[in-house]
C-alpha cells in the first residue's frame, strides 16, 4: 500500500490535494494522511510508518516547510519530499532543495495535470530509489560484505520499522 502524507494548514487545500490523489490513485492501495499541524504530522511520521511521499505547505504558523521536511528527511530518509507554496520567493525554492533535498516545487495554485504528473513522477522516483538500494544490497551479500541474514533483517526493518528491535525486561520478558 501506498503512504501520501499531505501537511498544510489550509483544511480546503488538503481536501483538494486529496481528491486529486482520489482521482489519480483510484484502486491502487493508496492512502492519504492530512495533518493541518506540522507537529502532529512529525509524530505521526515517528510512529514507525512509512510514507511514500510527504507533500508540505511551505508558510505554516507553527514551522515552516523546509524546516518541517528536513525534520521528516531525518525521520524518513526514503520518503519523496514535495513542496507545496504560493510564493514564488526563489531563495525559499532553493533552501527546499538544498537543505531538505526537496525532489519537486508546486506553485499554488497547482494545474491538476502537473500535480498528477509529479506525484506519478515522485512514486516513480522512489521506486527506483528503493530498487537501486535493494540491488546494491544484493551485490554486498555476493562480495561478501554483507550477510544473508543482515539483508534479510534491513528488508523487514524497512517493511515494518522496529521490528528487528526487542526491549527486554531485567527478567527476560518482552517489554512492549
Amino acid at each position: 500500500m501506498r503512504r501520501i502524507l499531505l501537511v498544510d494548514d489550509e483544511l480546503h487545500v488538503l481536501h483538494a490535494l486529496q481528491r486529486i490523489l482520489r482521482q489519480q490513485l483510484q484502486g491502487k492501495g493508496v492512502k492519504c494522511e492530512l495533518f493541518t499541524e506540522p507537529q502532529k504530522a512529525l509524530e505521526r511520521c515517528a510512529e514507525g510508518i512509512a510514507f511514500d511521499v510527504v507533500i508540505s505547505d511551505y508558510r505554516m504558523p507553527e514551522i515552516n516547510g523546509v524546516d518541517f521536511l528536513k525534520t521528516v528527511k531525518l525521520m524518513q530518509p526514503d520518503a519523496v519530499r514535495l513542496m507545496l507554496s504560493a510564493s514564488s520567493d526563489v531563495q525559499a525554492v532553493i533552501n527546499a532543495v538544498n537543505e531538505a533535498e526537496v525532489f519537486r516545487y508546486i506553485l499554488k495554485p497547482w494545474q491538476t495535470d502537473d500535480l498528477e504528473n509529479t506525484i506519478r513522477l515522485s512514486l516513480a522516483h522512489r521506486d527506483k530509489m528503493l530498487e537501486e538500494r535493494r540491488l546494491a544490497d544484493q551485490a554486498r551479500v555476493q562480495q561478501g560484505d554483507m550477510t544473508p541474514q543482515e539483508l534479510e533483517a534491513k528488508r523487514l526493518e524497512e517493511q515494518e520499522p522496529g521490528i528487528t528491535k526487542v526491549n527486554w525486561g531485567p527478567d527476560g520478558s518482552v517489554i512492549l
